[in-house]
């Protein structure tokens, strides 16, 4: 199971809408690591500026790494942290993160970092078996 789902927010989804902030919290505190790595990036875009903030680390173990994966391969938890922190998301093989502001001007810059050029240029041995 991808996120530890409380009853109030289960039952809330039998009975039809659900309130995305409680969605997002649920996610903050069942994907721990991969919330922390976009909020952190989404805190160094708006510090720095610039077009994008990506992450280039790998996740310190397989369980990080696998929250990585599912935050970012669900459309519903991707779509909610994008809402929630105003950000496009990017990702790239197993860690590479990035964050993108939603001003067209940057519009550019995030096809070529999600290009097929950009995935190939982001290749290495050592990513092999993430």
């Amino acid at each position: 199971m991808s996120l530890d789902v409380s009853p109030a927010l289960l039952e809330q989804a039998e009975r039809g809408e659900v309130d995305e902030a409680a969605f997002v919290d649920c996610v903050r505190t069942s994907l721990p690591y991969a919330w922390g790595m976009i909020s952190s990036l989404v805190d160094r875009l708006k510090a720095d500026g610039g077009e994008f903030a990506d992450n280039q680390t790998p996740p310190p173990d397989e369980q990080a790494r696998g929250q990585l994966l599912r935050a970012l391969a669900s459309n519903a938890i991707r779509d909610s942290l994008e809402r929630h922190f105003g950000v496009r998301l990017a990702f790239q093989n197993c860690h590479r993160v990035a964050v993108f502001p939603l001003d067209p001007a940057v519009d550019e810059r995030l096809a070529r970092f999600t290009s097929i050029r950009g995935q190939l240029l982001n290749q290495s041995p050592e990513l092999r078996d993430c």
